[in-house]
């Protein structure tokens, strides 16, 4: 008899429906998806893009999902109050017992009331969260303190621990976690259609160029999320402003609060003919800028706790440069194979990792190219699912 497998969403995310998509296919639990609000399937203003998102990819086909009735005065995915959901103590009892509930992240009242009643009633708790160490390095003060004081008592009531990556691992054992509670489910994307848009479209490198309005035969940097100052894309602006190379260019994926800073820096460095500004790209689109690509950057600084783009833009072969404080560099970057870490905010260190795989021959390009690829096929659905049977 199959297990019953629940996961504890706020809202649909494009990331994960692919990933429950495969989970259902696989045949191995009674799955069900659990969403505590409809954020983001209306067309809703992102605060962080700045423009009204809609994604156009299907993100509730393929899986048995319902909608929590959400009882906040003031519904919102970016408040802790912002997400009550009563129902979801008489769904966990109605639930068979020792049923898996799997709850991403304590951001919310419903997480927490997940927290308190699924162990009450007999079930299987994990926790999925996202959480890096080194971002806990200098964190002081007394709500540092509250936050860690009641991150360990919820612990307490959790059977496993579910951890992406190597950052996050590190994160459970410094509150105490033993190994025997901790299984690897990598933060991973839908690598199978990724591979099959590259299969298709890097043939294609130079015409998707023009069609682009890109240059031909220029060597370009990918930039591609929100334009925030977590994300720090002025600096991949100011690491280019240092490269004499005028080959190398940049192709800013995204859009947010810091475009106007952005515009500004480019027109007073005359820049206009090195960076590129799209805007906001949908998921359909988003492959053909990999594909015009010849390497990625992440400039975050604290607060990007994995950072999927990149497993993007790896299932087409690109080199990666990630900020040391991304927190999937420890596990995707092999320095000088499938790429380059640098230290966040070393605006020479950026420029320089940038102009190292500008100046190589093709061949080296091509080893870093499949270094990347085969870095990234361990990062799959494929392997959620196994780190899921041994629950």
């Amino acid at each position: 008899m199959k297990r019953t497998l629940v996961f504890l969403n706020s809202h649909p995310v494009q990331y994960f429906a692919p990933m429950y998509q495969k989970i259902e296919k696989s045949g191995f639990f009674d799955l069900q998806v659990w969403y505590c609000s409809k954020h983001g399937l209306a067309g809703e203003t992102d605060r962080q893009f700045g423009v009204s998102v809609k994604w156009d990819v299907p993100i509730l086909e393929g899986y048995k999902h319902r909608f929590l009735s959400n009882i906040s005065p003031r519904p919102s995915v970016y408040s802790f109050a912002g997400l009550i959901n009563p129902g979801i103590v008489s769904l966990l009892w109605k639930l068979p017992k020792k049923s898996i509930i799997i709850v991403h992240g304590w951001n919310y009242i419903t997480h927490w009331l997940a927290f308190f009643f699924a162990p009450l009633f007999g079930h299987t708790l994990c926790l999925r969260a996202e959480s890096p160490f080194i971002h806990e390095a200098g964190k002081s003060g007394l709500k540092h303190c509250l936050r860690n004081t009641a991150l360990r008592g919820i612990f307490r009531r959790i059977n496993r621990f579910l951890y992406i990556g190597t950052q996050n691992r590190l994160f459970y054992q410094h509150f105490g976690i033993r190994d025997g509670q901790l299984i690897h489910t990598p933060y991973s994307i839908d690598n199978q259609r990724f591979q099959n848009e590259a299969a298709k479209l890097l043939p294609q490198k130079k015409a998707l160029r023009r069609q682009l309005s890109l240059p031909e035969d220029a060597f370009i940097v990918l930039f591609t999320g929100k334009f925030i100052a977590k994300k720090r894309p002025l600096d991949l602006l100011k690491a280019l402003a240092q490269i004499q190379d005028t080959r190398v260019v940049a192709v800013f994926v995204g859009e947010g609060v810091l475009r106007a800073d952005m515009e500004h820096f480019i027109r007073d460095c005359h820049l206009e003919k090195r960076v590129f500004l799209t805007g906001f790209v949908n998921q359909t689109l988003i492959p053909h800028y990999y594909a015009v690509a010849d390497t990625f950057a992440m400039c975050s600084e604290k607060g990007e706790t994995w950072g999927l783009s990149t497993n993007e833009a790896m299932n087409f072969g690109l080199p990666v440069i990630l900020s040391d404080q991304t927190g999937c560099a420890a596990d995707l970057v092999e320095e000088g194979k499938s790429g380059f870490v640098f230290r966040s905010g070393d605006l020479m260190d950026l420029a320089h990792k940038i102009s190292l795989i500008a100046a190589m021959s093709g061949e080296e390009r091509e080893k870093m190219s499949i270094a990347s690829k085969a870095k990234i096929a361990g990062y799959s659905y494929q392997s959620v699912i196994a780190g899921l049977r041994k629950i």
